[in-house]
């Protein structure tokens, strides 16, 4: 017997995103399939707050100032969906995310995982960074940009995002990995690069993997913090 289909909660962290966030929330209200959007605002002094509230698609909004792992948590406590995804108000979903993420949660294997990701731009440059993170996700790398989904009761059970200045995307995802399987959904989601074009992709790469290689090591993310902010 096929399972009914799921409602899909759709969390968007946001400080200071006015640009960015109608722009998403006009793609997502053109979604198909049972999706509930909810933004999870950091205390924005710009009007990102008030653009989603008077959305005319009804986002949810919550107050959750003190760091983007507190926002996805209170934006995770006040929603209703089975399966729970974490969306960035510079990125896109593809136009089939539904029935991925729906086939996704029929399948009882998989606790959750993320969407292929391409860069906005399509020049090499964007292209380098695909392949950088095509290469990450075969390692069971992968972070917050590429849409992160899970089951409500996994996220439970993971004790959600934990509070670290940085890396709380890449350490949900480890923990996501440790406990079952996970899949890369095809989409591809679509992000900005700005980030990297902003600092030059080979210093970001390059600082990139020596704040992982340190984190490894067990330096703690609030030291990590300042070398982060350098390549924001």
């Amino acid at each position: 017997m096929r399972l009914p289909e799921p409602l899909v909660s759709v969390i968007v962290p946001t400080l200071e995103e006015a640009r960015s966030l109608p722009g998403l929330l006009d793609h997502l209200a053109g979604l198909a399939g049972r999706l509930e959007v909810i933004v999870a605002d950091g205390g924005s002094l710009d009007t990102t707050a008030r653009l989603a509230r008077d959305h005319p698609s009804g986002p949810r909004v919550v107050e959750a100032p003190g760091g983007r792992a507190r926002q996805l948590n209170a934006g995770a406590a006040v929603s209703s969906g089975e399966l729970l995804v974490f969306v960035h108000a510079d990125s896109r979903l593809p136009a089939d995310a539904y029935s991925s993420l729906a086939a996704a949660w029929r399948d009882g294997r998989l606790v959750g995982g993320n969407f292929r990701l391409h860069f906005e731009g399509g020049d090499r440059f964007a292209q380098v960074l695909a392949a950088y993170y095509r290469l990450s996700r075969h390692l069971g790398v992968y972070y917050g940009d590429s849409s992160l989904f899970v089951r409500r009761e996994v996220f439970e059970l993971l004790g959600g995002f934990r509070e670290l200045p940085i890396m709380d995307d890449y350490d949900f995802a480890r923990r996501l990995e440790r406990s079952g399987a996970t899949a890369c959904l095809p989409g591809p989601a679509l992000t900005s690069a700005r980030r990297w074009r902003h600092a030059g992709v080979t210093r970001t790469l390059c600082s990139w993997t020596a704040i992982q290689a340190l984190y490894w090591a067990g330096v703690p993310p609030a030291r990590l913090a300042p070398l982060y902010r350098r390549i924001r």
